[in-house]
């Protein structure tokens, strides 16, 4: 007998021989049965999913948990000038006066029109330090009192990132650039949690909870976290072991710029230690090639349009990044490497291949995150030398990206923007991802974005050529998701024997294959990871009893669409 059995579904599988089915039952954590609904076997507790689509569970392949919103800080997100930013600090100063540093998160870069923000637009709002991140984490934006407090007004350092200063006169501006890289470090890390409060381990934990509970609520069942530092491995080992874990959590562990082959045998022993658990692993390795085409430091072949003579930078000096993908891959280290810019990608695309001639390797499967500007040259590159792209559908809309990354790259590079139907066509393994807190974690807003390359409200689309349907898209976030971390003997597929990681979504997506705006009314209905039902909306669990085993489970879920997103890593 069954332990579950949805009935009266459309079961898209993802199997070869059988794409469809109409039922799918679940014995302990596996997969028992898929098929017709008339010859399903008899099961303790049926669900009858009344023509909902049920899909293998989504493998979010880039997914920040450490990032999501901090209660303690007031987010900027869908605030595009400076009066709505100072309004918004200035508010929040007020009605905080507890707080020893007033935090901002997800910044745009284009605030301010033709420039960067300074300190100088941060004047008057409070007498006390603030610190605002970008929505990519890429860059800080201080205030004239938070750098007298970290001494960067005197000529001082910091360790988690570059402070900006002004050519001519040698002042600083308030920018800080590298932050991303540079604050997973170490000594970053340290000095964060020393100086700015939102970074200390009791406020990521709790960043960590609320976006597990997002994610399951959205039908994710396996969360890629692709940056973690070894000194904040222990708040996943902690959320472990308080059954917080709502979905699988697969830790890509940070390889700081100028970390040493000490380091990366401490890599290797720390994942060979690590115990191991069907809800959390660690094992893939996170690397930068460059850093992001916004503020210009993306590595680019040529010029970018609008900065005569500048081509960004790589994060490693010249072409070390080759040698040390080459050193992770002899010690077995499968690797996660962002690049944006066509150089960027190119060079670590030159590591991989270099890797695997050096060491002979086969099928590690390395992968290149964001793949946003891509010279037509490398394309094929993917394919041939098995490396996957993880890529965010979201980021390619234009409603995030005008005026920046459009104008950055100019018009004449745009056919090289996040091309998923040109990868996926000649046959590479494209993972689709979210990149929370950066975009809306939810993979509907995906699925919606790969289908149009237009902004939420259908404006303004671009690019049309690359667009994916959303059956493609699913398989991209199911198939491909697990393809990308060796998993899909277990997981990315509806098959008897593979674990019982399935979402029922609230109807018939594939109904919206002419009109993809509807996907942003659906939602994700039911989540079962390893056959235990995470997260229900309760309209069709309810009849069938007490199904949730977690009183967590049955929390509200949190609205996938009230962020809005913004674009880049």
């Amino acid at each position: 007998m069954l332990d579950l059995l949805i009935t009266g579904a459309r079961v898209r599988t993802f199997a070869p021989d059988a794409p469809f089915a109409e039922a799918i039952g679940v014995v302990s954590d596996r997969i028992a049965y898929v098929g017709d609904a008339a010859q399903a076997p008899a099961a303790q507790r049926v669900i009858e999913a009344d023509g909902r689509l049920v899909t293998p569970g989504i493998v979010d392949s880039h997914n920040h948990l450490l990032l999501g919103f901090d209660e303690d800080a007031v987010s900027l997100e869908g605030a595009h000038d400076l009066v709505e930013v100072r309004r918004r600090i200035a508010d929040f100063a007020a009605r905080r006066p507890e707080l020893a540093w007033v935090c901002a998160e997800n910044a745009v870069y284009s605030i301010v029109e033709n420039r960067r923000p300074n300190l100088r637009d941060l004047d008057g709002l409070t007498d006390r330090p603030v610190f605002v991140t970008t929505y990519d984490q890429h860059s800080v934006w201080l205030n004239r009192v938070a750098l007298d407090v970290l001494g960067i007004s005197r000529g001082g350092d910091i360790a988690w990132g570059r402070p900006e200063r002004d050519a001519e006169t040698g002042e600083p501006t308030g920018w800080v650039t590298d932050f991303y890289t540079s604050a997973m470090t170490a000594a970053g890390l340290a000095e964060l949690q020393r100086d700015i409060p939102m970074y200390s381990p009791e406020r990521r934990y709790r960043k960590i909870l609320a976006s597990m509970r997002m994610a399951t609520s959205v039908g994710i069942t396996t969360v890629v976290e692709p940056q973690v530092p070894l000194a904040e491995l222990p708040l996943f080992e902690r959320a472990l072991a308080a059954g917080e874990l709502s979905s699988r959590v697969i830790a890509a562990l940070f390889h700081p710029v100028g970390a040493d082959g000490a380091f990366r045998r401490t890599l290797r022993d720390t994942i060979d230690r690590f115990p191991a658990d069907p809800r959390l692993s660690v094992g893939p390795v996170k690397l930068y090639a460059d850093d992001v085409i916004e503020p210009h430091t993306a590595l680019m072949l040529e010029d970018y349009a609008n900065r005569a003579g500048r081509r960004g930078r790589p994060s490693y000096p010249g072409r070390e990044l080759v040698d040390i993908i080459t050193e992770l891959d002899r010690l077995g280290l499968q690797t996660h490497t962002h690049a944006t810019g066509d150089a960027g990608i190119r060079l670590a695309l030159d590591a991989i291949e270099n890797a695997a001639r050096a060491n002979g390797t086969r099928d590690r499967r390395h992968g290149v995150v964001h793949v946003e500007c891509l010279h037509p040259d490398d394309l094929p590159r993917f394919r041939q030398l098995g490396v996957t792209a993880a890529m965010q559908p979201r980021h390619c809309s234009p409603d995030l990206v005008a005026g920046t990354w459009m104008d950055n790259v100019g018009e004449e590079r745009w056919d090289r923007a996040w091309r998923f139907r040109s990868l996926l066509d000649d046959g590479a393994t494209v993972a689709f991802s979210s990149d929370w807190q950066v975009g809306e974690m939810d993979p509907l807003v995906g699925m919606y974005s790969a289908a149009t390359r237009a902004g939420l409200d259908g404006s303004d689309a671009w690019t049309a050529s690359e667009r994916v349907g959303i059956d493609r898209a699913l398989e991209a976030y199911t198939v491909h998701g697990a393809r990308a971390w060796h998993r899909e003997r277990e997981i990315g597929r509806l098959a008897p024997g593979m674990l019982a990681d399935i979402v029922m979504w609230s109807g018939d997506l594939l109904a919206h294959e002419h009109d993809p705006s509807r996907l942003l009314g659906e939602h994700a209905e039911v989540t079962l990871v390893g056959g235990r039902v995470e997260h229900s909306r309760g309209a069709v669990t309810d009849a069938v009893g007490a199904v949730l085993d977690d009183p967590a489970g049955s929390a509200p879920a949190a609205d996938p669409h009230a962020h809005e997103a913004a674009h880049a890593r």
